[in-house]
């Protein structure tokens, strides 16, 4: 059987403007409610906060735990089977830290993004 190159599947969950700050407030805060995502992300609106975590809950990337009572309590954390995703995150935060030195050294210090 070949084997393809899966790297797609991969950025399916991480691309978009959202997912990798809304993984980023899991992974440095833990457990968070809906509304404490949203406050510390507050250009994103509801819509698109519930749709990023619908599909990152999809992907088993996230655990979503509604709890039974008035009003609503919703929590969401980071899965184990998300936790493997730590040392790929890490690297790419890594990585960006550097390009950010190497475009100031090539470019001086007042290049957006720095």
């Amino acid at each position: 059987m070949t084997t393809y190159c899966k790297f797609e599947t991969a950025l399916d969950i991480l691309v978009g403007k959202w997912k990798p700050v809304i993984l980023l407030r899991l992974f440095s805060n833990g457990t968070m409610r809906f509304s404490e995502l949203q406050k510390t992300i507050p250009d994103i609106t509801k819509k698109m906060l519930t749709q990023q975590l619908r599909e990152l809950e999809y992907h088993d990337i996230i655990h979503r735990e509604v709890y039974q009572q008035i009003p609503p309590k919703v929590e969401y954390s980071i899965t184990a089977y998300g936790q493997r995703m730590t040392p790929l995150l890490q690297a790419m935060n890594d990585w960006g830290v550097d390009h950010i030195a190497h475009l100031n050294e090539l470019y001086g210090e007042d290049q957006p993004g720095s």
